[in-house]
């Protein structure tokens, strides 16, 4: 590609798009790729500030921005995921599905590291809708040498792909309702809509929700008819801080499920419980998921509902952007509440 004054390119054809700027009033395309210069445009281009255009050199392996663009979504997607035309040099990836967007993160990190080349997104473990936006890929100039997006291309096909959607499962559900005050009437169920409302979100199968006092034995036979009737999914409320009489951390040990997690550095949430029995998730919601709009519960419901087998790590990691603020106006999941 040259440059050469746009006196000169009168009868060229243009091989980028030109934008102009209005501060505050317009941003867009005046001149797209592959017009062809007009006397009239050049006086145009001069106001926008356009002394030159460029032009292609041939034998230059080079490619063009809008080529790259394509290129790259090509490489970076997945299935479930669509892309758009390139417009001023860049592509959007959007979901097709509903579900959750998962990012590798170390190969964004080294696809990012090729010089010009840029592949921003939402973050990992995003819920989204059909349509909605997920990344966008472009280069820093109008051309690059081919040799980087071949390159880019390659680490996608051996480590890849970047990006992808998984959708959301129907699960079979259980829950139980932990607490004597509950269990005998004295006090009204605040947990049950509750966990009625988040599961609503999702595709599910309510095997039934059950009341059980603080007493072990109560505990132990409601997981296990679950666990009989081949639940995806038990949730149990209520008994979940350090008080001796609260048994739901023990009761989920005592199925022999694998504890996951007992705590997470996650506020509100902090009490959070995650375990595996085979193919099912057991999680204890601790008491703050009556009181807060957002707490753990609504970080990890969503991972569980696309089929994710969670480790350690991923709640050690949430340490860091694990305080809710409590906004007067909840934006969940718009916020890096739970992010890591």
């Amino acid at each position: 590609m040259k440059k050469i004054r746009v006196e000169d390119a009168v009868g060229l054809t243009l091989c980028h798009d030109i934008t102009k700027v209005i501060p505050g009033e317009f941003k867009g395309r005046v001149f797209a790729r592959g017009h062809v210069i007009r006397s009239e445009d050049v006086e145009e281009l001069k106001r926008i500030g356009k002394e030159h255009i460029f032009v292609w050199e041939e034998n230059a392996g080079e490619i063009h921005e809008d080529e790259a663009a394509v290129r790259i979504a090509e490489a970076v997607k997945s299935v479930n995921i669509t892309y758009t035309q390139p417009q001023e040099g860049k592509t959007t990836l959007q979901s097709s599905i509903r579900g959750l967007f998962k990012v590798n993160s170390s190969l964004l990190k080294e696809i990012n590291s090729i010089e010009n080349v840029t592949v921003t997104c939402r973050p990992n473990n995003y819920p989204v809708q059909p349509g909605d936006k997920l990344a966008a890929g472009r280069i820093i100039p109008l051309v690059i040498q081919e040799e980087k997006i071949k390159y880019l291309e390659e680490l996608c096909q051996s480590r890849g792909p970047v990006f992808e959607v998984l959708p959301f499962k129907k699960l079979k559900v259980g829950i139980i309702i932990t607490g004597s005050e509950v269990f005998k009437g004295r006090i009204e169920d605040k947990f049950g809509p509750v966990i009625q409302r988040k599961l609503n979100l999702y595709e599910n199968e309510i095997l039934g929700q059950v009341y059980c006092p603080d007493v072990r034995a109560f505990l132990d036979e409601a997981i296990a008819d679950y666990l009989s009737r081949e639940a995806d999914l038990i949730i149990l409320t209520g008994g979940m801080s350090v008080d001796p009489d609260d048994l739901t951390p023990g009761a989920i040990k005592n199925s022999g499920a694998e504890v996951i997690t007992y705590g997470a550095p996650i506020q509100p949430g902090n009490m959070f419980m995650l375990a595996y029995k085979g193919k099912t998730t057991l999680v204890g919601v601790p008491g703050a998921a009556i009181y807060f709009q957002t707490t753990a519960l609504d970080v990890y419901l969503p991972r569980i509902f696309a089929g994710d087998r969670l480790i350690k790590e991923d709640f050690i990691r949430v340490g860091e952007g694990g305080l809710c603020l409590g906004c007067d106006v909840c934006t969940y999941p718009r916020c890096y509440y739970g992010r890591g």
